[in-house]
């Protein structure tokens, strides 16, 4: 009977301790504004991502405050992380969706332009593990990813750390794609809109949730098709469509062991964060919140009636997976930022 009550008397002060840190929680938060802080230009992936996410996860914060929108493009997210990491308010009202190369950019770029350790950053959560693609328009004189290492091929791209920069760097440098990469874009609207426009003929590590969602006439027409896929599991869409996965024509171990480490970002395709100061229990509302956003019906048929994907991963599971990532051995690091540099043929 004794242990009965001391057992009672434990789930009840736990029940009061999680009833306070609500309240505290709601008593921060009511009447505020909460900022996601969006590191890519208006109109893509990250953006479309962004701006859903903002229409419901002020619901789940406790206090429910007001979330605004706002894009802050450059460098490969790394500006708004950045910005999340120095400037930005350290108490939970500023959240970053950043591009997932941001994440490892650390790892594979040059870290002497980075004013903050993406190591440290608490993140809140992942919206989905997408399929990343090369994408072709159907006149370009590549039909396939075979025909890719014979005939030449110019590919639109954005800054070093994004993925529409570094993948089809890494198929050049790596695998011997004949790829001229023209790098500058601001992001996948602007590329896109050259795809359109012929100014290029391909681009790459564009996901392919996003684009199927916002051009769906390039497929219909037969306008664009896709060409490879960029990730370690191939998506069942595009296996159906017969597209090969990258890591196929990989002619050693070693590079399949490269191919495998740099696209293993694909699984937090859609990282947010907030700074390492924030507090505790601030960080755990969040979360939660962020998960339960995720979850909540009107998201899930906003996403499915524009075609958008969802697979979160929960903020705690992926703090592990990127310190597992930066535990990588050193010499396989060095070896698949080699791959990914520019310069480098």
């Amino acid at each position: 009977m004794f242990a009965r009550a001391l057992l009672g008397c434990v789930a009840a002060l736990a029940l009061t301790g999680a009833a306070q840190a609500q309240d505290g929680l709601a008593g921060f938060y009511k009447g505020r504004n909460v900022t996601i802080i969006i590191g890519s230009s208006p109109g893509g992936g990250y953006d479309l991502y962004g701006r859903l996410i903002s229409r419901f996860i002020g619901r789940h914060i406790p206090g429910a405050p007001t979330i605004l929108v706002q894009n802050m493009p450059g460098a490969a997210s790394n500006i708004a992380a950045s910005y999340i990491y120095n400037v930005a308010p350290k108490d939970g009202t500023a959240i970053g969706a950043l591009f997932m190369g941001a994440v490892v950019d650390p790892l594979f770029g040059d870290t002497k332009r980075q004013t903050h350790d993406m190591s440290k950053f608490n993140y809140i959560g992942n919206a989905n593990s997408d399929a990343y693609v090369c994408l072709v328009r159907t006149d370009a004189p590549v039909k396939n990813m075979a025909e890719a290492f014979d005939k030449e091929m110019i590919m639109g791209a954005s800054a070093e750390g994004a993925s529409t920069r570094d993948f089809p760097v890494l198929l050049r440098n790596l695998l011997g794609a004949k790829f001229k990469v023209v790098a500058g874009y601001p992001g996948t609207r602007e590329i896109n809109l050259a795809l359109e426009k012929g100014e290029v003929q391909g681009a790459c590590g564009e996901t392919w949730s996003s684009v199927a969602a916002t051009y769906p006439t390039w497929f219909k027409e037969n306008l664009v098709k896709p060409l490879v896929q960029e990730s370690n599991v191939g998506y069942p869409a595009l296996d159906k469509m017969g597209v090969p996965l990258a890591r196929d024509f990989a002619k050693t171990d070693e590079q399949r062991q490269i191919l495998e480490l740099i696209y293993s970002q694909t699984t937090f395709g859609r990282p947010y964060v907030v700074a390492p100061s924030v507090p505790e229990e601030r960080v755990t509302g969040l979360r939660k919140a962020f998960m339960a956003t995720m979850s909540d019906p009107d998201l899930v048929h906003e996403a499915a009636r524009i075609n958008l994907d969802i697979g979160p991963i929960a903020g705690e599971e992926l703090q592990k997976i990127i310190a597992k990532l930066y535990a990588t051995p050193q010499d396989l690091v060095e070896k698949a930022k080699a791959a990914i540099a520019f310069g480098n043929k």
